[in-house]
């Protein structure tokens, strides 16, 4: 039996952060300033005495090739460019069928995902992303009122990502009627322009992993609010403890 030398650090929580290009990158987001802005703060995320080690990879049909050495996986993509696929720009729907499978299979396994904004709108050439996710943005229902000041309501003692932070307050587009499974644990809701509220921040572990889902994060606006970056760092952990 090896003794661990007593100066020996700890191994780094690897965390890749998926960034939407070509089939999942889309004309309203800007999913390369967004992300840089998720792995500067995931770079000072420490578990367990672990430090966090950030990937930032773009989507191609390679990219999860070594997701098995991943501890926290971060989406944030997309939809396709209106006419992407008609065009048939890029590797088709077969040549990422390896990706998809790999990343169902990962979740399954006990994989931890944190997936914001747009990604409840990704990933629609793999049906069983939703299961994945706890839920999805369903075209020709979900919507958002214009990107302006926005608070999601936190659920109070629920969970301990949301346990005493209230809510979040950020510049941010609200996202409406999304189709949020059963099976999800509703942390946050923001109100449309008439009151009604919808649910923006859920856990699901319903697929044998465990998923945090943050409708929050159009742009590096909404990342300058401290609430908002708090909100994710609680996520972060509790995925990985």
């Amino acid at each position: 039996m090896t003794t661990p030398h007593p100066d020996a650090q700890p191994a780094p929580i690897r965390v890749l952060v998926l960034v939407g290009r070509g089939r999942y990158e889309d004309p309203w987001h800007d999913h390369a300033a967004t992300s840089h802005r998720l792995a500067l703060l995931l770079a000072g995320l420490e578990v367990d005495g672990r430090p966090a080690d950030v990937v930032v990879r773009s989507t191609f049909p390679d990219a999860l090739d070594d997701l098995a050495d991943v501890d926290l996986l971060v989406i944030n993509a997309g939809t396709a460019w209106p006419g992407f696929r008609e065009a048939s720009i890029g590797p088709d729907d077969a040549a990422w069928a390896p990706f998809h499978a790999r990343l169902d299979a990962w979740a399954r396994a006990g994989g931890r995902i944190l997936a914001v904004h747009q990604s409840a709108n990704t990933f629609d050439d793999a049906p069983a992303w939703e299961q994945l996710l706890g839920g999805r943005w369903v075209s020709g229902e979900s919507m958002h009122p214009p990107i302006g000041d926005a608070t999601a309501t936190l659920a109070a003692g629920a969970h301990p990502i949301t346990e005493g932070l209230g809510q979040v307050d950020a510049f941010d587009e609200r996202y409406c009627f999304l189709r949020v499974a059963p099976s999800s644990q509703v942390l946050g809701w923001v109100p449309d322009d008439d009151g009604n509220r919808h649910p923006v921040v859920w856990v699901t572990e319903a697929h044998g992993g465990r998923t945090v889902y943050s409708g929050l994060g159009h742009d590096v606006r909404s990342y300058d609010s401290p609430s908002h970056t708090e909100l994710l760092l609680r996520a972060a952990t509790w995925l990985l403890s």
